[in-house]
This record gives structure tokens, sequence and C-alpha cells, in this order.
């Protein structure tokens, strides 16, 4: 059956936009109710398991991605969105977006290449604050930083494996977002360190509660998700369930909902650890399971996400953020 696609312009004191299709349009609808009703809204509510086909990205053709979840979610790709009408749009409204990574042992080495490429590609034109975790601060470059946009470090301890430092972390978030994050950003983003901006990331992405979709599973079935299968583990995903697999590298939103999230996600990795069970990918297993039950209200394709390593397939048509190579043994050693 041919679909019928319609596209609608917007003229915003004089700018007219290029075509955009009429599910952008109802995304763009819930992105203004959403500012609009930004102390009075109601996070999703946990969804009860249930069983439903898997939502597919490449679902249409192997060229153009999927535009909207099942629960109705913008999947956020270029050619969504006219970055133009969403600087009309939120510029005025006087943002602070937060910005949290760890650097942690060795990889403070990509600190530098990480906050420069932030600085040019990163929320420009929007007041930024960045905040580097780190156990060895002296280590922290000085990058010269834009108006408006300020970098806070904040010591950490030292953790002798690899794996306490990435339980930790959902821990952390959620401390300094109680502690502090709360009263200077409205919104936050949670990124690795070892990747670099490559091309503009802006106000598209800003939601409620936002996930990126892993580059390494966007096109394979969901029982091939590298999901926790132990049920005796709080990441436990049964089979049938799950919609996109998401990466741990990248996930933000209102900074309320950033902290209840945080906060549900070191909550199942405690559980865990009173069973001496540690879950498959660590807090990424967690981050899958609770956004299976607390659906994001926006998601981001792989080019928000992206491995250097693969080749850039058809469907994306830029990548905005990226893996850098490295020797994952040596950085954690």
């Amino acid at each position: 059956m041919n679909r019928l696609k319609l596209e609608v312009l917007f003229v915003f004191d004089g700018h007219v936009s290029k075509p955009l299709r009429l599910d952008f349009f109802w995304s763009l609808r819930c992105l203004i109710n959403m500012k609009l009703q930004y102390k009075e809204e109601k996070p999703f509510q946990p969804v009860a398991q249930s069983q439903y086909p898997q939502p597919k990205l490449l679902e249409q053709s192997p060229t153009e991605l999927l535009t909207l979840t099942p629960w109705l979610a913008p999947i956020v790709s270029e050619g969504t969105f006219d970055p133009e009408l969403l600087r009309h749009m939120y510029q005025p409204l006087n943002l602070t977006i937060g910005l949290t990574v760890f650097a942690v042992g060795r990889y403070t080495c990509f600190l530098q290449h990480f906050l420069e490429s932030a600085e040019q590609f990163f929320m420009h034109g929007y007041r930024v604050h960045y905040y580097i975790f780190t156990d060895d601060p002296a280590a922290v470059p000085r990058v010269p930083l834009g108006a408006g946009r300020h970098l806070s470090v904040i010591p950490i301890q030292k953790h002798a494996r690899w794996e306490e430092i990435s339980t930790r972390r959902m821990e952390t978030i959620s401390q300094h977002i109680a502690r502090r994050a709360h009263r200077e950003v409205d919104y936050l983003f949670c990124l690795d360190v070892d990747m670099v901006f490559r091309n503009p990331w802006g106000p598209e992405t800003l939601g409620d509660l936002v996930a990126a979709i892993h580059p390494g599973y966007y096109a394979v079935s969901r029982r091939h998700f590298p999901y926790e299968r132990r049920p005796v583990s709080a990441a436990f995903v049964a089979d049938g369930e799950g919609d996109f697999y998401y990466g741990g590298a990248v996930f933000g939103g209102r900074v309320a909902r950033v902290y209840e999230f945080a906060r549900g996600c070191h909550m199942g990795i405690l559980a865990d650890k009173a069973n001496g069970i540690m879950a498959a990918w660590q807090e990424e297993s967690h981050l899958n399971r609770r956004f299976i039950s607390h659906k994001p209200s926006k998601v981001l394709s792989p080019e928000y996400l992206w491995d250097d390593k693969k080749p850039q397939p058809p469907s994306l048509k830029l990548i905005r953020f990226s893996t850098l190579d490295k020797d994952s043994d040596w950085l954690r050693s």
C-alpha cells in the first residue's frame, strides 16, 4: 500500500522553513506543549510488560529511517527538523543545558578533543554548563569557552576496577543533580568522554527523557540485543520485550527526569549487587531495562551515537557524535 506523504511549511518572522513531513508537525506540537507545561507536566507512567511487534528503524526502506515510535515519540535524524525554526523557538527561552562526562584514570586523555569539539558543535548559541567528574582534576585541560558557557570540575573517588567505575556512574549523576545541578540547568545530557562531536547537536535533542539508539544494533532483531537475560537480575529483559537497543553513552532530558531515571537505574544496580550479580553490560543493561518500562519521550537516531569503526550507511545523512578509535585494554588497565 502506498503511503500518503504530507508536507507543511512554517513561516516565522519572515523565515520560511524547508518542507517538513506531517509526522514532524506532530513532533513539533509535542515540543511546544512540553515547554508550555514545563512546571505542570506529568511524566510518562511506567509501561506494564506487554508483547507487541518490535519497531524497526529501517522499516520503510534501507535509506529512510522511521520517524515515530509506536508510543508517538519522535525519532530525530537529519531531515526531520528545521534548525532555524528551532533556534527561533528555543533561544528566547534562555535555557541552560548541562553536560556530564566522566574522565577517570587514563580517560582524561580524551577531554581536550571532547571539549574542543563540544565548543564547536554542542548547543551553539545556548548557555551550557559542563560537569567534568574526574579522579585527577589537575589533568583537566584549559579549553577556551564561549560566552555563557561554564565548566565545573568535580573530584570523585578512585576505583581499582573499571566495572566499579561504571556501576557508580548513575549514583554519582543522581546525587549531583540533587545537590547542585537541579538549580543550575534546565536540561542535562550524560555523555561518554571517549567520543567527539562532528556536526551540530542542537535543541532538536531536547525532550522530557531522551535515549539514543546504539549503532551496533539498529538494524537487527531484538532477539539479538545484548540484554541481560538472567531472571535473577534487576536488569532482566524477557524474550519478546524491548523496542530499540539504546546506548549507555548518551541519555538525557529535563533535569528532574534525568534524576528519576539515573536513580532508578542505580536502585537496580544496588539490587543486583546485594544478590552478588553484575548485569551483562553493567549500567547499560539497567538503562535498557528502565527505558522499556519508562519510555523515552524522544529517541535520537544513531547519527547521535555512531561508531567510527563502522562505515556510514546510506540511512544516515551525517554523523553528529561518534566514538574515537582506542585501546580499551590499555585505558582500563
